[in-house]
């Protein structure tokens, strides 16, 4: 099978969630549209070579409606032959992407293709798709889980009563996050994948402290769930959750061939990809079987793996997904993760491949692997060979 590689991925830097973040006057089309040209214009191709550009938009109402992909492909100035898609995987929307992508370019049905995504939480608020009246579980759902499912918050609190994390665990985690996430841009470790000059990531607090975030009260914290789950601790956080955020990635993705034509340098190559599904009320526990299915089928160990980005919805998920696993901490994450970086939604599986990318280069790492949470029980895990 041919083999897929990339040769560029860009970010933006992310921005708080808020209406005074850096970058919610810009409309999210126009915040792709202009990762998009950077990242054709760094690899130095012609944007009408691209077969096509997949991306991932979670919250699709309003400012990211109506294939927004298509509206950002030709707000970039690419040509109006060059197609263009919106897809929803919820957090890993556009690690989806980049599987449809790389895995197009494997098949032969595509040659060069984009894998990018965007999101815009500050204008099109999480959830808001779901509209006053509206029953998108429909009456069948409801057959099959008669007590309900819960929001993410509540299933990160039943994570961590199962596999019995302190508050002290959860906020350790979170505060070295931020730290991990501070000392990156402080050595400039962020500076070739962030597409604006002279930004950083909004959310990042050097400063953070455990005596600082053990201040911060439950976020999640309700009675009627409290009455049904007993065993919850209540030691969510909004320290150690991620926060919301608006930002935009994208990566460049063709055949190895077609890079050898164009004179372009491969940079890694994808070795493996796995999505599965789990309990859609723990909700966010997929990544441990994920995890396991991508190694498998790539024939690897997890002592194989030089480099984990393990999407930091919150703290006990990566620490659960870390205690399974039996990964070392020290090999997770290494720059930060969502809990200092953000997690704009749709654009955080884009996000973490190309900060997985850059700093298997600059650690000299041959393996990568990549996993996220979603809702609805879900996972993406991918596997990046650096060439």
């Amino acid at each position: 099978m041919r083999d897929a590689v990339i040769v560029e991925a860009v970010r933006t830097p992310l921005g708080k969630g808020k209406a005074n973040g850096v970058l919610h006057e810009e409309l999210p089309a126009d915040l792709l549209a202009r990762t998009l040209k950077v990242l054709v214009e760094r690899a130095g191709i012609e944007a009408g070579e691209v077969d096509d550009v997949i991306g991932g938009v979670v919250t699709q109402v309003g400012d990211q409606a109506l294939n927004i992909t298509r509206t950002a492909v030709l707000a970039a100035g690419f040509p109006e032959s060059v197609p263009a898609m919106t897809v929803d995987r919820q957090c890993g929307s556009s690690q989806q992407a980049l599987h449809i992508a790389a895995q197009g370019v494997q098949s032969g049905a595509y040659d060069i293709a984009i894998a990018c995504g965007v999101e815009s939480m500050s204008r099109v608020p999480m959830g808001s798709s779901v509209l006053p009246g509206s029953n998108p579980y429909g009456t069948m759902l409801g057959e099959r889980y008669p007590d309900g499912l819960v929001g993410q918050g509540i299933s990160a609190e039943l994570i961590a009563a199962r596999w019995g994390f302190a508050r002290e665990e959860l906020d350790a985690y979170a505060c070295e996050s931020h730290r991990r996430a501070a000392e990156a841009w402080k050595n400039g470790e962020f500076d070739r994948e962030v597409a604006w000059a002279g930004q950083r990531d909004e959310t990042v607090r050097p400063a953070t402290s455990p005596e600082v975030l053990a201040g911060l009260k439950p976020a999640y914290y309700d009675a009627r769930m409290a009455e049904r789950f007993p065993e919850i601790e209540w030691k969510i956080t909004a320290g150690n959750a991620s926060p919301v955020n608006d930002g935009a990635a994208a990566v460049l993705v063709m055949g190895a061939d077609v890079a050898e034509h164009l004179g372009l340098r491969p940079r890694a190559r994808f070795h493996a990809f796995a999505v599965t599904g789990d309990d859609p009320l723990l909700m966010l526990t997929a990544i441990i079987p994920a995890t396991e299915k991508v190694l498998k089928r790539g024939g690897l160990t997890l002592d194989d793996i030089d480099l984990f980005e393990v999407n930091e919805a919150f703290s006990p998920v990566v620490l659960a997904w870390q205690r399974e696993m039996g990964a070392d901490l020290a090999r997770v994450n290494v720059r930060g993760g969502a809990i200092a970086i953000g997690h704009p939604l749709g654009a955080s599986g884009t996000r973490i491949m190309t900060t997985l990318l850059h700093a298997l280069e600059d650690r000299g790492g041959r393996f990568g692997l990549q996993t996220m949470c979603e809702a609805g029980g879900l996972a993406n895990a991918t596997i990046v060979e650096r060439l």
